[in-house]
Parts: C-alpha cells; sequence; structure tokens
C-alpha cells in the first residue's frame, strides 16, 4: 500500500524508557520524512512537541496538539477548539476550598498557580518552564483577550480528582471530554475535538486525502478513535487494551523502538 502520511502519538508511544528519543527512532524517522510527512499529534502543547520535531527534522511539517484542540501548519493555526472561558471561571470557583492544582494551557501559554511537585514532574517530562500565575489572574488576562483554555490539567490528591470530574461530568459532560490518565490526572478538553477529527480537519484542508491512506500509531484512549479511523492504525505492545481491541497490527512497546521497528516493515527498509 502506498501510504500517503504518518502520525504518531508521543508519550507512551514515540519516546523511551528516559522519556527521550532514541537514536535509531530518530534515524529511521528522519528517512521516512523525506519521503513524505511524518506529523507529531499529542496531548502536549506545541512548545513541548518542537524540540522533538528538531530532533528528528520534521519542524517543516504540521502539528497536532491538545488531542486534535490546536492545529498549528508552518507554526500558524488552521483550526483552534478551546474550553470556553465561562466553563473555566466556573470549575476555578469550584477548587476554590479544594485549591486542587489547575495548570491552564492556550497554545504556547502554559500557566501554573505555583511551583509544586505537580508543576516540577510535567516540567521534567515536558522540557518546558511554565509562567507563575494564579488562576484567576490567567482568567482576568484571558477575558481582555477573548481566549479560552485548549486545555486544563487537574492534579491533585484522587479524592480531590473524583470530586473535580463528578462536578464537571455532571454540569458540563455534554460540552468537556474528560481524560483521567492517572487517579491523580483530569485532563480536560473542548468535547467537540479529538486527535482523528483533527487528522480529518488536517487531511481536508491542507494535504487533499484520505484517513485511508494514513498511518498513525498510539498507545492511550485518546488514540482510540485515531487508531481505528486510519487506514492503517498500529499500537505499541504497551497499549491500553482498547488500542489493541481496534489496531490493524501491533508492534512492539514504545520503550522498544516500536514505531521505529513497525516503519521498517511497512516501507520495507533494509539498509537504514
Amino acid at each position: 500500500m502506498a501510504y500517503k502520511i504518518v502520525f504518531s502519538d508521543i508519550d507512551g508511544t514515540l519516546l523511551n524508557n528516559e522519556r527521550i528519543l532514541s537514536n535509531h527512532t530518530i534515524k529511521i524517522v528522519k528517512h521516512i520524512s523525506e519521503k513524505l510527512p511524518f506529523v507529531l499529534i499529542s496531548a502536549r502543547m506545541p512548545a513541548a512537541m518542537r524540540h522533538l520535531q528538531d530532533d528528528l527534522g520534521i519542524k517543516h511539517y504540521p502539528i497536532i496538539a491538545y488531542n486534535g484542540g490546536l492545529v498549528l501548519v508552518d507554526d500558524k493555526a488552521i483550526s483552534s477548539t478551546t474550553i470556553p472561558l465561562n466553563i473555566v471561571e466556573d470549575l476555578h470557583k469550584f477548587n476554590a476550598e479544594m485549591d486542587c492544582h489547575f495548570s491552564l494551557y492556550h497554545n504556547d501559554e502554559w500557566y501554573v498557580p505555583r511551583e509544586d511537585k505537580w508543576s516540577a514532574r510535567e516540567e521534567t517530562n515536558t522540557k518546558i518552564s511554565p509562567q507563575i500565575k494564579s488562576n484567576a489572574d490567567v482568567i482576568a488576562k484571558w477575558k481582555i483577550e477573548d481566549k479560552g483554555a485548549h486545555k486544563i490539567m487537574a492534579m491533585g490528591t484522587e479524592e480531590h480528582i473524583d470530586k473535580i470530574r463528578d462536578f464537571l461530568s455532571a454540569k458540563y459532560g455534554d460540552k468537556l471530554h474528560l481524560y483521567r490518565s492517572k487517579s491523580t490526572y483530569l485532563e480536560i478538553a473542548n468535547k467537540e475535538i479529538s486527535k482523528f477529527s483533527a487528522i480529518q480537519f488536517l487531511l481536508k484542508e491542507h494535504y487533499g486525502c484520505d484517513a485511508k491512506d494514513c498511518v498513525a500509531f498510539g498507545d492511550n484512549y485518546n488514540d482510540v478513535e485515531m487508531v481505528r479511523g486510519v487506514g492503517t492504525g498500529i499500537a505499541v505492545a504497551n497499549a491500553r487494551q482498547e488500542v489493541l481491541d481496534v489496531a490493524k497490527v501491533v508492534t512492539h512497546a514504545g520503550t522498544e523502538d516500536g514505531v521505529a521497528k513497525s516503519l521498517i516493515e511497512l516501507f520495507e527498509l533494509k539498509d537504514v
């Protein structure tokens, strides 16, 4: 089959045990990207993806950030879907007594209310430093600038995350996507978007091809629709069962260069 584009998730899929790109992965992706686009697609903010693009030699290709909430071509947004600010403000008021950590994101802006173990962990994982600003001050700033949040990351005790999830599910269940990557993490985004919807938009508006012509790699719940929807959806061996169930191919684990090994097989690379 003549594939036209490759999409890959990052965390849990493309990175090794040290949460960086292996030399082997860099070599294979650089080779593939000379022939067709290799597009990173992630829950991350753009700034936390660009240094990986740089390492892979693919900065000239688009980025799909925030699980599809932001699509960038030549560093310009061609699609942007945010959480309305009134919902952000309502959630902030609900959180007043619990004081759970809320990271607020818009494009390359990342605000944390204070430096704590939660912000430190995210900074280590993404290699990006946040700006320190209270949630109230960020909301006030965004009101003036007419912005919403591409993502809210709630981090705290399991009890607090339970309460936040229940509050949002009851009041905004039809408007928000709630993704709990672990018991102490809750990623919040606009329900209108997904990785696959962003892929469809990018293909229609920029590349003019069909999802059946694409390959996509993933590992987690937010990758299910993408892996199921493209022509060849590939799960790394460490993927959630839900991803394994819809994948056409299962490759090696992300930490074992599964993406690179699969690309070698798909494109019959022998001398790279």
